[in-house]
């Protein structure tokens, strides 16, 4: 999905400011594939659709761009397994769902999972917060 709504693109321009990165072209129309809507991306599907029309994006600049994202709240960096890294771009509290057999990311509400106690802290660090991440696979 690539919404190609002006005011669209300025609301873009907008949060990634907000945000300190700067808007340029790339950027800007990898956000607008992520924010389009709640979904769950690999830098290898934003690459894909970011160059449906042309290659106009590197896969470099994908990833970077996904990393600045992530650092700057923007998206939610999901790490499934050590080759496995969605972009989430419902950056509110929430877990998962990952399918396996699929590779799909579903969400989890985040009222569907209480955690009571989280174990005692190393020394000199405070928790940045828990992700869940339950991984399922369909019964033969």
């Amino acid at each position: 999905m690539r919404p190609e709504n002006q005011q669209y693109r300025e609301q873009i321009v907008e949060r990634l400011k907000a945000a300190g990165v700067t808007p340029t072209q790339q950027r800007v129309e990898i956000a607008a594939i992520l924010f389009a809507r709640d979904q769950h991306m690999s830098a290898d599907q934003v690459l894909a659709v970011v160059n449906t029309a042309s290659p106009r994006v590197s896969k470099a600049t994908v990833y970077n761009t996904l990393g600045l994202f992530a650092e700057k709240g923007l998206v939610r960096e999901v790490i499934v397994d050590p080759a496995k890294v969605f972009y989430d771009s419902n950056t509110s509290n929430h877990h998962h769902f990952y399918h396996a057999d699929t590779g799909h990311l579903t969400d989890i509400d985040p009222a569907a999972i209480q955690i009571q106690a989280l174990p005692s802290l190393p020394e000199g660090t405070i928790a940045e917060g828990v992700d869940v991440i339950i991984r399922i696979r369909d019964v033969d």
